[in-house]
């Protein structure tokens, strides 16, 4: 090889070796990176919060409860006074036997009843099924049928008539803002019928007064209603038990049926809320009580004594009893098993991107042995060409020598 192609192969390798160097470098400031970025998921895993399952012995607590009749009361706050008596909180419940309750939902027909009301819109009926249902302020009358001694009807029938139970007689006028009938029904014959103008097979079971009584009964049902599901007017129906025999009444808001959107058949599009009169929890809170508390040897509260010293003064029994919130534990594990869900989620998702970068740390740190390799070829060569180079030039300094 000559002097002049031994320098070009020189220079040719150590450019090689330059670009092998820089190559090298560039992984290494690669693998630096990925190495903090490794660190900065490792430091994420670190900072996570394990989430911890929720003991029942935080939903726990110790309740006193003490019976007064069919009230169940149990005490919620005791504060200790000077004198030794404390000022208690306790909440009665009990069961209301009458009071207004759901009784799910049903569909509604309507039927045009012929008459309008003063602003000219049509008046409907409504029914649930073939039962009409009638306004709970609606005044029941009745008609009157007499009969001849053989039994036959005699006469037209007269309707709309109004029944006075202090009286026990029939009038044909009734002033609803003074309470006064008028106008008596005096039959012509002693054979008489009356019966409900409202076509009702409920009412056809009852006499005159018990209507009458039902009527009273109805302003009670209004009452109730209007109070736990606000002001309306109310229209009933009654359905009878076919187990018991007994009736039961069934109630439903007009201006929710005024509102409600009816297919051309007259069937209600969407299912109609109906109430009932049924039993209800009830509760009521009771504030500030001045009571005298008894305790056995382990502390609990045995006795309590309501109003001490005074004329009421009571003494109850006291059940100790230890109660666990389970809906509030309920939910508790539930948020814990999201909260696991998303744990386990994240740690699986950091160990991915984790595993991702060691394997192109893996891939950075071969290519970068064979570098190593390369290098060390090309020093090898670059050893050799020296040494010829080096041959060469002794050779020409002797030539000339």
């Amino acid at each position: 090889m000559g002097m002049a192609a031994s320098q070009a192969r020189f220079l040719g390798l150590t450019a090689r070796k330059t670009n092998v160097e820089y190559e090298g470098q560039q992984i290494n400031q690669q693998r630096t990176t990925l190495s903090n970025q490794s660190a900065n998921y490792y430091n994420q895993l670190l900072g996570m919060t394990v989430p911890v399952p929720p003991s029942t012995a935080d939903y726990t607590k110790t309740v006193y409860t003490f019976e007064d009749g069919s009230l169940s009361n149990s005490i919620s706050t005791m504060i200790a006074q000077s004198d030794g008596t404390y000022l208690i909180s306790y909440t009665s419940s009990w069961t209301d036997d009458f009071a207004a309750v759901s009784a799910g939902q049903s569909i509604v027909t309507r039927k045009d009843s012929g008459a309008v009301d003063v602003d000219g819109n049509t008046i409907f009926n409504y029914y649930v099924g073939a039962k009409e249902l009638r306004g709970l302020t609606e005044d029941l009358t009745f008609t009157a049928q007499e009969y001849d001694a053989q039994g036959n009807a005699t006469g037209d029938p007269i309707s709309g008539l109004f029944y006075d139970k202090e009286t026990k007689k029939y009038y044909r006028q009734y002033d609803e803002q003074t309470g006064i009938y008028s106008q008596e029904y005096v039959p012509t014959s002693d054979n008489v019928k009356y019966t409900c103008d409202f076509n009702d097979e409920y009412l056809k079971t009852l006499s005159a007064d018990q209507i009458a009584n039902l009527k009273e009964e109805e302003k009670n049902y209004i009452d109730i209603l209007n109070k736990q599901y606000g002001e309306a007017n109310w229209l009933v129906r009654y359905v009878q038990n076919t187990t018991t025999g007994t009736w039961s009444p069934y109630f439903v808001k007009k201006e929710v049926l005024d509102s409600a959107i009816f297919s051309d058949t007259g069937s209600s599009q969407s299912n109609i809320p109906a109430y009932t009169i049924g039993s209800a929890q009830k509760t009521e809170e009771v504030k500030g009580v001045i009571a005298r508390l008894e305790q056995d040897s382990t502390g609990r509260i045995i006795n309590v004594t309501l109003n001490p010293g005074q004329q009421d003064e009571v003494t109850y029994a006291v059940t100790t009893n230890t109660v666990t919130d389970q809906a509030a534990y309920d939910d508790a594990m539930n948020q814990y098993e999201y909260d696991k869900y998303e744990y386990d989620q994240s740690i699986q998702e950091i160990n991915a991107k984790i595993e991702i970068i060691q394997a192109q740390d893996k891939n950075l740190e071969l290519r970068l042995k064979q570098l190593d390799t390369e290098q060390d070829a090309i020093q090898t060569e670059m050893d050799a060409v020296q040494k010829v180079i080096e041959k060469n030039t002794e050779s020409t300094f002797k030539t000339f020598g």
